[in-house]
């Protein structure tokens, strides 16, 4: 878990927080409200069981579970050194959607990586969403997934300027991964 203090206030309603013990069951039911079958909430519950680091935040509106994100390390086969995190999964409730929670724990999350000395986060997600975040397609670093994904859909975000520079190579998730 990354060090913060008891959370933060991120706008009016909304607090977003390290996930404790106590939240695993609600991040749980809110990655099964969120995805069409349990595969995801699966997920986050087998890297919760690894000791590796993760950054696992959960929103809270009015005291409910709203959203969770998790990133986990990844590794960039042909650069062990470059220290990465994956994002995903990232879920929000469906009733408190479009309303800025999933972008706030984006924005959160990254905070979080780059205090931790994280320099890059990948992520596989929605091309016009993510790019908001300074996300842009891996490929224009030579980077690309182990996972057969589209290209645009496959995206980077140095949190450390040029970090990334004259890197490339593949990049690999945790096995828990290969089960989503």
């Amino acid at each position: 878990m990354p060090p913060s203090s008891a959370g933060r206030d991120l706008a009016v309603g909304l607090r977003i927080h390290p996930e404790s013990a106590a939240d695993q069951a609600a991040v749980r039911a809110v990655n099964i409200a969120a995805f069409e079958t349990p595969a995801e909430a699966d997920l986050v519950d087998a890297l919760r069981t690894k000791a590796i680091q993760l950054v696992s935040l959960v929103a809270e509106v009015a005291g409910e579970t709203a959203g969770h994100i998790l990133f986990s390390p990844v590794s960039l086969a042909e650069c062990p050194q470059v220290k990465l995190m994956g994002l995903g999964p990232m879920a929000v409730a469906p009733r408190h959607q479009r309303k800025g929670i999933g972008s706030s724990l984006v924005r959160e999350g990254l905070s979080h990586c780059k205090q931790l000395g994280y320099q890059a986060v990948v992520v596989i997600g929605h091309a016009e969403y993510y790019p908001r975040f300074g996300f842009v397609p891996a490929a224009k670093f030579a980077i690309r997934s182990e996972f057969d994904v589209p290209e645009n859909a496959f995206m980077i975000a140095e949190l450390e300027t040029g970090a990334l520079q004259g890197k490339a190579g593949l990049i690999r998730y945790d096995e828990a991964f290969a089960s989503v």
